[in-house]
């Protein structure tokens, strides 16, 4: 507390005026005045930095807060959800947002709004981030500077995230394609093998018969897509049984789940100028088909079976010594109900670009070339590509001895080429002429013979004619036997003496030979004594001779001492 101040004794004691005012102001005062000045600054720079107020429509306000949601674009925040509520007919949710002063420029009609949350697609995840910070509107302002953009408050935001930013540098094309199989916005582009883009949308075509996709490519990519550049699904797997076993064919995993786009440019068209913005393109079922339509000469032509065709469809391959020339682009059938003139009719192009040079192709006389080859055995023939699925294809083979046939040109331009069963069905035309064959054999009246034939023998193996010989024959079996024994005991005392009989003979004709030598030696070469002593070892040795002929005769027939060689005479 202040003490009293003493009353004054003179006017000089009093405080002037100017020592009033200095007292009634203190420095306490400036604290509120501050303050009012920073509170004034503040809400100057809210006012200031307070942007316009837009209004977002989404089916669905999950993940959306009021007061806390953001709207950002590049982790910038650029505003905060004021309010959420229904519409009017209940049938989406209308979300006030107060964006911030700087981002008024962006916004035009070509913004986009979407929210940003956990997704899980077929082809990847995206939005994680937001499990721990939640979920979070995303701008996309479109392309700066663009001449149709214009000021907008009021914006349908996007319930999916688009697939391609403003500020992505590339490049998109547009699609036609009869199906599409697995393609869903998100699915990837791809060349040779590399993620280069993605499909941003598709639609119906207004007439039904076909789709249209639209694909980015990013830069630099997209210089690699030409006037010649062949797009064909490559969604799922592809799998080829041929010569060198199963192979499967799968661009990505993604492209399993989700579906892919691939394309390519052939070697020699890769130096024309790139394709610009917004160009068409076919997109082709598979890789196959799409190298198929790089060969621009096509030839039409057309043959005729009467027979099935069952399996042969339009696109089967026509080959001509396994190598593929064309392909089958219509067959219809030609019904005479008298069935005299029934038959297929199966037309084709074919392309010279594969089998033929540019100079070749250049001479242009299809017409004749195909009468030349056809007079040498040209026939189209309907062949098996796979006996597990039945499908079949065209070829076009020289065959020896085929009939006399001609090719001609039809009013439409068409060749005609002169057709002819092949592959199973000649197989089974010789079956079927081979069944006829037998069916024409009279299985019935053989089987009536050969019944009588065995009944005949039946009776006689049964009849007592054949019993009795039978018994007749055993007996006399029974006494060869007995002979046989009894000749066996008789000459086997003569058997055992032959080798003392040889023995004594060699040595009779050893002591002659002695004396032959003697004799000689002592009345000379010309002497009667010699030539009688050569006469006699003729003799000697021709008894010799026999003597071994009977010992040989005998040992092979023992029985002969009994018989005699007359009766073994009489038997031969």
């Amino acid at each position: 507390m202040t003490e009293p101040r003493p009353p004054a004794s003179s006017p000089d004691d009093y405080p002037t005026a100017a020592e009033q005012t200095a007292r009634r102001f203190q420095l306490i005062w400036l604290i509120p005045l501050v303050a009012m000045l920073v509170a004034g600054y503040l809400a100057y720079q809210a006012i200031a930095a307070r942007g316009p107020t837009i209004t977002l429509s989404f089916k669905s306000a999950d993940g959306l807060k009021a007061g806390q949601t953001k709207v950002r674009h590049k982790a910038v925040e650029l505003g905060t959800v004021d309010s959420i509520q229904l519409s009017a007919d209940m049938s989406h949710v209308l979300v006030r947002v107060k964006m911030q002063r700087e981002a008024a420029a962006e916004l035009t009609n070509l913004a986009r709004f979407w929210v940003v949350r956990p997704r899980l697609n077929a082809g990847n995840i995206s939005g994680l981030d937001t499990l721990l910070s939640g979920s979070y509107i995303e701008l996309d302002p479109g392309v700066p500077g663009a001449a149709s953009a214009e000021p907008e408050l009021n914006f349908t935001g996007l319930e999916e995230p688009p697939a391609v930013r403003s500020d992505e540098p590339g490049q998109t094309y547009t699609l036609q394609a009869t199906r599409i199989g697995g393609l869903s916005s998100g699915s990837p582009v791809v060349y040779r093998d590399v993620t280069v883009g993605e499909v941003l949308r598709w639609e119906m075509a207004p007439d039904g018969s076909s789709f249209i996709v639209s694909v980015f490519v990013r830069k630099p990519f997209d210089r690699f897509v030409h006037k010649a550049t062949h797009f064909w699904n490559a969604s799922g797997v592809g799998i080829d049984l041929g010569a060198n076993g199963v192979q499967v064919r799968l661009e990505s995993l993604q492209a399993l789940l989700s579906g892919a786009i691939a394309f390519d440019t052939a070697t020699e068209m890769r130096d024309t100028p790139v394709s610009p913005e917004n160009s068409n393109f076919q997109l082709y079922p598979s890789e196959q088909i799409a190298a198929s339509a790089g060969y621009t000469r096509r030839l039409p032509f057309v043959t005729r079976f009467e027979g099935s065709v069952r399996g042969l469809a339009v696109g089967a391959p026509v080959e001509t010594y396994g190598i593929q020339v064309g392909e089958v682009t219509a067959v219809r059938l030609h019904f005479d109900p008298s069935g005299n003139d029934t038959y297929v009719e199966v037309r084709f192009e074919l392309q010279p670009e594969r089998i033929l040079t540019a100079a070749e192709i250049a001479q242009d006389k299809p017409l004749a070339a195909t009468q030349t080859m056809v007079s040498h055995g040209l026939r189209v023939q309907l062949l098996t590509a796979n006996y597990l699925t039945g499908q079949r294809l065209l070829g076009l083979d020289f065959v020896p001895g085929a009939p006399a046939a001609e090719a001609r040109e039809l009013k439409d331009g068409t060749i005609f080429v002169p057709g002819m069963a092949g592959g199973l069905d000649t197989l089974q035309a010789s079956v079927t002429d081979l069944v006829q064959k037998i069916g024409r054999v009279p299985f019935e009246q053989i089987g009536t013979d050969l019944a009588t034939t065995m009944h005949a023998v039946s009776n006689l193996t049964g009849g007592p004619e054949l019993k009795q010989s039978l018994g007749s024959l055993q007996a006399a079996l029974a006494n060869v036997q007995d002979l046989v024994r009894k000749v066996d005991a008789g000459s086997t005392p003569l058997l055992k003496r032959l080798p003392e009989m040889a023995q004594t003979l060699q040595a009779t004709l050893e002591r002659a030979a002695h004396l032959v030598a003697s004799a000689d030696t002592g009345y000379g070469a010309d002497s009667q004594v010699k030539r009688d002593l050569d006469r006699m070892l003729v003799e000697i040795n021709d008894t010799a001779r026999s003597v071994r002929l009977l010992a040989d005769y005998l040992n092979a027939h023992p029985d002969a001492l009994i018989q005699g060689r007359t009766g073994r005479a009489s038997e031969k």
